[in-house]
């Protein structure tokens, strides 16, 4: 049960990361006080990696500035994710 609950916080987390990143361009197009890039790398590695990944390319914001960042994020993410599924199986 504890892991349903565990997807269902990434799920929305990486919704909440793709929103954001939709919010701030719309924020930057239109000349408006933005959210910090701290945030916005916040949300990636708290979990929500996937969705700012998916945001950025989607809404086309901040691509050249974080260039790697997430990818890097993904694969730390991806083999967290690996790693659990592993202790569990075994």
């Amino acid at each position: 049960m504890n892991l349903v609950y565990f997807l269902l916080f990434l799920g929305i987390l990486n919704l909440v990361a793709f929103a954001t990143f939709g919010i701030d361009k719309y924020l930057a197009v239109n000349k408006h006080r933005r959210i910090s890039e701290k945030t916005l790398l916040r949300l990636a590695v708290f979990g929500g990696s996937v969705g700012a990944m998916a945001g950025r390319s989607v809404f086309r914001h901040k691509t050249q500035k974080f260039k790697g960042v997430f990818r890097g994020i993904v694969v730390v993410h991806a083999g967290l994710l690996c790693a659990a599924a592993w202790t569990m199986v075994n």
